[in-house]
C-alpha cells in the first residue's frame, strides 16, 4: 500500500494574494489541514497550510511557500498527500481509493472483469472504474450489493455487475 495518500488537490490560484483554492478529499473537508505539511507525490512539502476558508465549490487556502497569484497559479492541480501513518485507521467497510487502485476486480464465479483504474465521485457516490485489456472503461457503483468483498490483502474486489439487459 502507498506511503502516501492524496488528500486534496490544487484547483489554482484564489485572489490576488496568493491563496490556492484547494479541493478536499477527505470525509471531514475541513480537515485537509489537520495533518501536517501537505507533500507532493514524492514526498517533498509543498505547502505548509496556515489558514483555511470556506468558498463556492472548495476552500481558500493559505500557506507561507505561496505568496504571489502567479506561485498559486503555477501549482495549479497539484496533488496534495500526507503519510499514511498521520491518517486515522479506516473504519470496518471504509477504504483509502489509493488502496482500491490496482486492484483485480472478478466475479463470484472467478471471471475476470479488468483492474480498478480509479474511484470517481460525479455526485451519486462512489464509482469503480474498471478497465480490462481492448475494451473500454465500466464503472460500478461501490456498495454493498455490487461490491460484496474487498480483500485488501489479496488485491481482490468481487463484483456482481448489473445485467446488461436491465
Amino acid at each position: 500500500m502507498s506511503a502516501l495518500v492524496a488528500i486534496g488537490a490544487i484547483e489554482g490560484a484564489f485572489g490576488v494574494h496568493g491563496e490556492l483554492r484547494v479541493k478536499s478529499f477527505t470525509a471531514d473537508p475541513e480537515a485537509i489541514t489537520a495533518y501536517g505539511p501537505l507533500l507532493d507525490a514524492d514526498g517533498a512539502v509543498v505547502l505548509t497550510p496556515h489558514a483555511l476558508r470556506p468558498i463556492k465549490g472548495g476552500f481558500a487556502l493559505s500557506a507561507p511557500e505561496v505568496q504571489t497569484r502567479e506561485q498559486a497559479d503555477a501549482l495549479r492541480n497539484t496533488l496534495l498527500h500526507v503519510p499514511r501513518e498521520r491518517l486515522p485507521a479506516p473504519e470496518e467497510d471504509e477504504f483509502y481509493h489509493v488502496d482500491l487502485i490496482g486492484c483485480r476486480v472478478q466475479t463470484p464465479s472467478g471471471d475476470a472483469l479488468g483492474n480498478v483504474r480509479a474511484v470517481h465521485d460525479f455526485g451519486a457516490g462512489d464509482l469503480l472504474e474498471i478497465v480490462a485489456s481492448g475494451r473500454p472503461s465500466v464503472f460500478l457503483p461501490l456498495t454493498k450489493a455490487v461490491i460484496p468483498t474487498i480483500d485488501l490483502a489479496a488485491r481482490r474486489i468481487i463484483a456482481i455487475p448489473p445485467d446488461e439487459d436491465e
